[in-house]
């Protein structure tokens, strides 16, 4: 099973509009981040998109990935969806709509917002494409089979509301976790390589800092961690030098094989 981080900064992406700081003006390509996402690829070819975030077309195309069989929605942030639009792309080659699984809150406001996408009633003209969407709502715990993938929702708080990770087989993500119950934390155990959130260095109210991701890193006990959403304040190669063994950042880019 592969990972490929498609983006792995925060909201405001990094470099950051109308920073002058040392990582916004990095030259290694590691500290340009773009926003939250991840494809998640089965040894048998089922790809998963994890959220849609803004600069999706741009992602997709630098990881060279041409189609996913659904998307996973975490949440219905900005940093989150605002990509969506560019599944059209996918959705135009199939001859039914892209299916969405994700919190039933966060499905209904897409489809409040974006209606085009779920509404079979509003057809583009002809000689014209539209993205299409199919919502699937999750609730916390379940499992699903899309293709041969068996995808697991997990509840997590952030800040008021609640996001979903997603266990798929070895591989979990979980981002915009403000702390990780104990019941997630159990669905997480026995992963391979656990994705997390790890905002600030300081406490935040809506998201893990660096150092309580290092700590559920440890409680779950996953082999590789990967820390993601992260901001301008690190250098990419000094945060790695830094985390405890078995802990490194991502980037985007980033591919990850874990076995089954």
């Amino acid at each position: 099973m592969k990972l490929t981080f498609l983006g792995t900064g925060t909201s405001f992406g990094v470099p950051q509009i109308g920073c002058r700081c040392a990582v916004c003006h990095s030259s290694d390509a590691r500290d340009k981040r773009t926003r939250c996402g991840a494809v998640v690829e089965t040894d048998d070819g089922t790809r998963l998109l994890i959220d849609t975030p803004p600069e999706l077309r741009l992602q997709v195309v630098a990881c060279g990935i041409d189609r996913v069989d659904a998307v996973l929605f975490t949440h219905d942030h900005a940093d989150h969806i605002h990509g969506v639009d560019d599944i059209r792309a996918f959705s135009v080659r199939r001859s039914t709509p892209l299916p969405m699984y994700g919190p039933a809150d966060t499905l209904a406001r897409l489809a409040t917002r974006f209606p085009y996408i779920f509404d079979d009633r509003m057809k583009p003209l002809p000689g014209t494409s539209k993205p299409e969407g199919h919502a699937i709502a999750l609730v916390d715990g379940e499992r699903v089979a899309i293709g041969d993938a068996v995808v697991e929702a997990i509840a997590v708080p952030h800040g008021l509301v609640t996001v979903f990770g997603y266990r798929v087989g070895p591989i979990a993500y979980v981002t915009d976790a403000k702390s990780i119950p104990a019941a997630a934390l159990e669905r997480l155990r026995g992963v391979k390589v656990l994705v997390l959130n790890a905002l600030f260095r300081t406490e935040h109210p809506t998201h893990l800092s660096l150092a309580q991701a290092i700590d559920v890193a440890r409680e779950v006990g996953a082999p590789r961690t990967y820390l993601t959403h992260l901001t301008h304040q690190n250098f990419h190669a000094d945060l790695e030098a830094e985390l405890p063994p078995g802990i490194a950042p991502a980037f985007d880019g980033l591919v990850i094989h874990a076995g089954s």
